[in-house]
């Protein structure tokens, strides 16, 4: 999609503090962490929701996300006991852009249960 903003960050046209990058993800510094490490994954293909997708293209996408999510917990996040992921779905769930986007925060102590 043209206009959307992680579309352009994902093809490089608009910078990023990107930390993680292949074929089918992109991962990049959130700018208004809500924890020390706050990282947003897009897959490079504009999708807006899980429900756009068929359960072959929805599993394939979720396994590319948890992939990428698996090399930087190995190789980038550093120390703690954990890490939280966390993908909102709409606008009521707090769904900023639309496209799909999953959270990994860590580096602070969650409270649980979240609220």
């Amino acid at each position: 999609m043209s206009d959307c903003i992680f579309c352009k960050i994902a093809s490089g046209e608009i910078k990023s503090d990107i930390v993680y990058k292949d074929e089918n993800v992109v991962a990049f510094n959130d700018i208004a962490p809500q924890a020390p490490t706050h990282l947003l994954l897009i897959p490079r293909r504009h999708v807006e929701s899980l429900q756009d997708l068929s359960t072959k293209d929805r599993t394939e996408l979720v396994s590319n996300v948890f992939e990428a999510i698996g090399k930087i917990v190995a190789t980038k996040l550093e120390g703690g006991n954990g890490y939280r992921v966390v993908l909102n779905q709409g606008p009521d769930a707090g769904q900023a852009v639309p496209h799909i986007h999953f959270h990994l925060l860590s580096g602070r102590v969650f409270a649980w249960p979240p609220g």
